[in-house]
């Protein structure tokens, strides 16, 4: 009976040699799988990839204590756990967090190598690596330490790594922060890193260099205009200035390289220092002394409370005096945008200046000191967005000076143009006249420079007032200054000196006839019906005048003279422009008229 196929195996056969082959692999991964777990796997470092993130390829211990050495933070190794990308550390004045990264540096790879902490704020950071004879030596830096002792001085902490090639290496780094931070890790050559350097401080010192600018031009406009309004926010912008360079750890490493305790504190006190300057020029800004005295007291404590939190900042313990400045932070953006609110709501246009500046600068603010409170993670929009902000919101604080500035030299001037000018006419006032009236009888006294002094009386006003109104008679009083200003020269000085009354000083004229011909004309001109008049209302007018070459008197006395010649006219005289009589003449003038007598009118008058 033949065998069925396939039904008798035979004697069991030993697996062939590829089989085998794949079982030893497979035990040999089983067995170092505990080992990648509590180690990881290496991170490589090629020519290809000049600039890598790798804090989500790290594994991270948190040590409670503190006080774990390099041995003891090996002997947890198995406590070690991979880090998820944007973590948030708990870390505390008491606590380290200790950070664990295995590298491979390529064969034939000759570039060198830096681990980059691109976080200023962070407080100590150290790294221990292995030597070529297997010892393990570290480096350090951070804010509590000043950054000319880190090995690779710079805004945030960098450190070269020393990694021959071909085989994995072992690196730890321990890291120290009063608050809860994120720690971003990036592997970097060194013509990346120092290209990436360049580029940061290519922005930064755009930023610095445009802050600068205009807190020169604003002290310039200050002095010029002597406005104490530009010195608030020469003030502000100084100290913002100031706030972001050490915020961003420029200031630590260009200005203060050698400080420690205040590099550390630098960023939150000069931060308290801004925040108050910023309350005062926005209540100064807004107007709110004069419109809302309860909240310009509120607002007047809060921002002077930022001097001593700034010294408090320095003292109290770093987690308490971050939660004081993160209240204080808070508090003056609600009054600064509620200041500026009720400002645009009165239809101030500086309030709406203010307050398209402080939504993004407010809202960067809250962002910055969220990550400084450990609620969102480091990156560049949370580390960069106060900067932008800032940039955004001086020149846009400035603009809202001008504008604050503007309007108030407008009413200075208005101001002082009451103190020199009649508020109706827009005339020389009347106590300027006279002092004028003195500097030109004293010149001639002087020099023989001859002038003419006319006053003009507007004689039917009463009437004018009386049967037509206020409005209708100061309408006459305008008609009467335009068409003096159409018969006097530009170097003539023309004033009201009285309810009704102009004077006008006629430099340089030495005749009768150029006074009389300028008086007809007036005469006549204030005769003539306007047309379109409502109602038709003519202009009477009175002349009175004295040759200083006919008679040389003093200035109250020619004033005196003239007010009597005026006041011995009849209303309805004919002979409406009169002279004071030469110094010899006796009681008669060359036109034979004497003081008060009626004449009549020249036929230029009425021609």
């Amino acid at each position: 009976m033949p065998r069925a196929v396939g039904l008798d195996r035979g004697p069991a056969q030993p697996p062939p040699a590829r089989g085998r082959a794949w079982i030893a692999l497979l035990s040999l991964l089983l067995w170092l799988a505990p080992a990648w777990a509590q180690t990881g796997q290496p991170v490589l470092l090629a020519q290809s990839t000049p600039s890598q993130r790798v804090d989500p390829l790290a594994r991270a211990w948190l040590d409670p204590g503190g006080d774990a050495s390099l041995e003891q933070a090996m002997a947890h190794a198995a406590a070690f756990e991979p880090v998820r990308p944007d973590t948030v550390h708990p870390l505390d004045p008491r606590s380290a967090l200790w950070l664990h990264l295995r590298l491979l540096r390529a064969e034939g790879n000759r570039q060198q190598w830096l681990l980059v902490l691109p976080n200023p704020l962070i407080d100590e950071v150290r790294i221990w690596q292995r030597n070529e004879a297997g010892r393990w030596w570290s480096q350090a830096a951070g804010d509590r330490l000043a950054v000319e002792r880190w090995a690779e001085p710079g805004r945030y902490p960098a450190f070269r790594l020393d990694l021959p090639g071909g085989q994995p290496h072992d690196l730890y780094v321990q890291v120290r922060s009063a608050i809860p931070t994120g720690v971003p890790l990036r592997l970097s050559s060194d013509a990346a890193h120092s290209q990436r350097q360049q580029l940061e401080y290519l922005g930064l010192g755009a930023a610095f260099g445009a802050l600068l600018l205009l807190l020169t031009a604003c002290l310039a406009q200050g002095w010029a205009y002597r406005d104490p309004a530009y010195g608030w926010y020469a003030l502000y912008a100084g100290l913002s200035t100031l706030g972001v360079m050490a915020y961003t750890g420029a200031a630590a490493h260009l200005l203060w390289p050698g400080a420690t305790a205040w590099a550390d504190a630098a960023p939150g006190g000069l931060a308290a220092l801004a925040t108050g300057a910023a309350i005062l020029f926005v209540r100064d800004l807004t107007a709110v002394p004069a419109r809302h005295p309860l909240l310009d007291r509120v607002a007047t404590a809060c921002a002077w409370s930022g001097l001593p939190l700034a010294l408090a900042y320095l003292l109290l313990p770093r987690a308490q005096a971050l939660d004081a400045l993160a209240a204080y932070l808070a508090l003056a953006t609600v009054l600064n945008t509620g200041m500026a609110a009720l400002a645009w709501l009165r239809r101030d246009v500086v309030g709406l200046w203010v307050l398209c500046a402080y939504v993004p600068l407010a809202a960067s603010v809250i962002a910055a000191v969220m990550r400084l409170l450990g609620w969102l993670p480091t990156s560049f929009l949370t580390q960069y967005a106060v900067v932008l902000a800032i940039l955004f919101e001086v020149p846009m604080l400035l603009v809202a000076l001008s504008v604050r500035s503007r309007d108030r030299h407008g009413a200075q001037i208005r101001e002082q143009a009451l103190a020199s000018q009649d508020a109706l006419t827009g005339l020389l006032a009347s106590h300027l006249f006279h002092d004028r009236l003195r500097q030109v009888v004293t010149r001639f006294k002087r020099d023989r420079e001859s002038a003419a002094v006319v006053f003009i009386d507007l004689v039917n006003y009463p009437r004018i007032k009386g049967h037509f109104g206020q409005p209708v008679a100061e309408q006459s009083l305008l008609r009467s200054v335009i068409k003096l200003r159409r018969l006097v020269r530009d170097v003539d000085t023309l004033s009201r000196i009285g309810e009704a009354r102009f004077g006008l000083i006629m430099e340089g004229v030495g005749a009768r006839a150029a006074v009389t011909d300028r008086a007809a004309r007036l005469i006549a001109a204030g005769l003539m019906p306007l047309p379109g008049l409502k109602p038709d209302v003519t202009l009477h007018f009175h002349i009175a005048a004295v040759l200083l070459s006919e008679r040389p008197v003093e200035a109250v006395e020619a004033a005196g003279e003239l007010d009597g010649l005026l006041a011995s006219m009849s209303p309805r005289t004919r002979r409406p422009i009169r002279f004071l009589q030469p110094a010899a003449a006796g009681a008669a003038g060359p036109d034979g008229v004497g003081p008060g007598a009626d004449s009549e009118l020249p036929e230029a008058a009425v021609t």
